[in-house]
Order: structure tokens, then sequence, then C-alpha cells
């Protein structure tokens, strides 16, 4: 079955001919910071698997999740609009392709692990007419779902805007391109956002109204964390000293320190790339599953779980997506752009911060760093297999998450994505 969004199948074909090799993408976002290669024969066989059958579980593909939105009128002039910029350097193109790709990286996944810990944990006291009987979930549970989703798209297609100043874009064709594009980039974002917040509205839930709220202002902060170039791209910083008294009137802090992970101490590196991740990502799936546990009735200790789950399941995740551009085989040995803040690249900062010498080259913009001598430097250093380690410790605390939930399908399904992943 072809779930991919009709308004955006317009622009498919153009995008896919020519996005490869013309899109130069200026910002990662998290769905895309390692840069992680969407061909299949990257990815472990049992990922596709793994979601087609939790996707039966909770009742249908949950790409269908947001096409309400995004087959609308304003999304289809959009897509229309969009074809203009075909051929462009515009990174607003790279961001609708990687939209369109199923696979870790999409999004629409996400959605699918607040449905599946949604029906994992049932619903107490709760009216009837609420109920989607077929799926198990609540109605509030599925538009949860989809408000999540559509907030962490809006923030992909924002994160598409370019920084334009003078002299940037000598060119006036090139330069109207970009302004053009930059226009279409933020009205589609904020017309998602919009929706995603009228959605949450109706819900008629002011704790979760908040607690959404929250993930909202932590994905902003995330863009001001460490030093970035002239585009936004993260860079390294020299790392500052330990951090453990946070004084924060939330009941979660999702920044909350730990004295280690596992067998994984707690270093300066280690809690940067916690930092920047948590606020990016962990952070609403995690307040998403603390918020459809809320919608069930169920009390503030099994929120709390809920919340970790989603936290240690997204920082599993990109560690994961922060390990493939150092597989064996990769391209990106070449010299192909990854993510400078990736776990592997940080880890070997801490082991050898003479790599800062070469990475700081890239202050005025992160092209002008040498992606291949950095890539060499990483695969002799220590930081692979610390990010290996890391990924499992999380993958092996969102395990340990689902044991408090019954035995079910739902919570197979949740296990079966984390062996998938490569945490087991």
């Amino acid at each position: 079955m072809n779930t991919t969004p009709a308004a955006f199948r317009l622009l498919w074909p153009r995008i896919s001919k020519n996005s490869a090799s013309a899109v130069v993408c200026y910002r990662r976002p998290y769905a895309s910071s390692a840069t992680a290669v969407h061909n299949g024969n990257q990815q472990k066989p049992d990922w596709n698997r793994a979601v087609s059958e939790a996707e039966k579980i909770v009742g249908y593909p949950t790409s269908f999740l947001s096409l309400r939105w995004l087959l609308s009128d304003e999304i289809a002039n959009v897509a229309l609009h969009l074809r203009k910029l075909v051929g462009s350097n515009h990174p607003l193109l790279k961001t609708a392709k990687g939209l369109l790709y199923n696979g870790r990286n999409n999004m629409q996944a996400w959605g699918l692990i607040v449905l599946l810990i949604s029906k994992a944990a049932g619903h107490l006291n709760v009216d009837e007419m609420e109920e989607d009987k077929a799926a198990g979930v609540l109605h509030s549970q599925r538009a949860l779902a989809e408000v999540t989703e559509m907030i962490r798209t809006s923030h992909l297609v924002h994160n598409g805007l370019v920084n334009i100043y003078p002299g940037l874009y000598p060119e006036p064709v090139i330069l109207n391109d970009m302004a053009f594009g930059n226009k279409i980039a933020l009205l589609s974002g904020d017309y998602l956002l919009s929706n995603s917040c009228a959605e949450l509205a109706s819900l008629r839930n002011q704790d979760l109204v908040e607690l959404i709220s929250s993930a909202l202002r932590d994905l902003s902060e995330a863009e001001f964390v460490g030093r970035r170039d002239s585009q936004n791209n993260p860079l390294p910083s020299p790392f500052e000293p330990l951090n453990r008294h946070f004084n924060s009137k939330l009941p979660l802090n999702p920044l909350e320190p730990s004295d280690s992970l596992g067998n994984m101490p707690l270093t300066p590196a280690l809690q940067d790339w916690t930092k920047r991740n948590v606020l990016s990502a962990g952070s609403l799936l995690g307040k998403s599953c603390q918020g459809t546990l809320a919608l069930a009735g169920h009390g503030v200790e099994l929120q709390k779980q809920g919340f970790l789950f989603g936290k240690h399941l997204s920082l599993a995740w990109q560690a994961y997506l922060d390990l493939e551009p150092f597989m064996s085989g990769s391209p990106y040995s070449l010299g192909i752009s990854f993510n400078l803040t990736s776990a592997p690249v940080m880890f070997h900062l801490e082991h050898d911060p003479s790599l800062f010498e070469e990475i700081d080259k890239g202050v005025n913009s992160v092209q002008d760093v040498d992606y291949a001598k950095i890539h060499s430097i990483v695969m002799k250093g220590p930081g692979i297999d610390y990010t290996k380690q890391l990924q499992k410790e999380h993958s092996r605390k969102a395990m340990e998450v689902l044991e408090v939930f019954e035995e079910s399908d739902a919570r197979t399904a949740l296990s079966n994505i984390i062996v998938a992943m490569g945490g087991e």
C-alpha cells in the first residue's frame, strides 16, 4: 500500500531525481542529524517487519495519522509551490524527501510508539465513548500521537530555513530561490504547528497542554546549545564541568543527571551529548508517552515510567543513528558530511582534544571541515565502542521500563522495535 501523502506525491519524482546531488542541508535536525542512509541495504531487515507488525496491533499504518492534515488544501498548495524549488539548493527539499522515507529516521514511528505505550498500559475509569475498541486505545490518545508527529514534523520543516546574510548569494536567481524556500518552510511549519496546538487544546486537558508546551520549549532551547556555524549547524564546544545540581520546579526534569549509565560513568562528553539530544528529541517523546498515560487515568508513578521509556528509547535511537556513518563499508569515509556533535565524535574529543583543531575550521561553515580526515581519526579511536555501549545501555533501560507493563502484544512489539534497532 502506498502511504505517501498525495500532496507530496506530486513532488516525489522530481525531488528524487534532483535532490541527491543538488541539495545541501544547512541544518541537521534530529531525524537527519547523523545524515543516516535510507538505503534498505544499510538497515537491518527486522526493522520494517517490527514496525509493520506493530502497526497491525494499533489498527493501521501510523503514516495515516497525519494524512488529514497533509492532504488539506493548504498543504496541497504548498506542495505545488515547492515544485518551483526543485533543482535549487534549498534544504527544504531534502527535508521533504526525508519525510517520505519509511525507516528509523521517519517521525511516523513516534506516533506508533505513543500508541503502543497507550495499548500496553490500558486505561482506567474512562468513558466507553472515548475508546477506540478496535485498536484498544482512546480517541484522545490517538489525537496525542498525531500531535506528537506534527510537532516533530513542523520542527524539521522549520529547520529547513536558511540564514540569508549579505553576500551569501551574490546571484539574484539563487537569492530569490532561497528567499522563496524560506517563506514556504516558515509558513508550512507554522501551519503544522498551529494545527497541532489546536488539536491539543481540543482535548481540554490543561495538564497535558502544559506538559507538551514544555516539550516545545525544550525543542527551542536545543537550537541554542553549544557553538553553531552561520547556518546554525551544531559544532562541539569545549566541555563544561559536570553539573549535578539542577534546580527545577518541574515534577520530571528531563535533564536530571545520574552518576552513571550502567557501566558508563557520567563524563562531560556524555553530559553534553545527552543534554543536546534530550532537549531536541527525548523530551518530546518522553512527555508524549507520559501524557498518553495521564489521558488513560494512570497515576503519577506509571506516568513517570512512560516518560523514562520515551526518553531512553529516543536516546538509544539517536545513538544508533550516530553510529551509522562509522559502520563498515560506510560511504562517509569518502568525505560526506555527518553530524559533528554525534556521540562517536564527542567521545573521541574527550579522549583526544586535538581533534578540535580540525573541527574549529567549521566555525563559519561546517562545509569547511575535512570530514574524511575526521572520519578516519574517529574510526581509530575509542568513540565508536563507547557509542555502541551507550546505545545498548539506553536500550537496556528502555527494556527495563517495559517490565512494569503487563505482558501483551503491544509490549512485545515495543521490545521487537528495540531489538531491531540493535539494542539487544
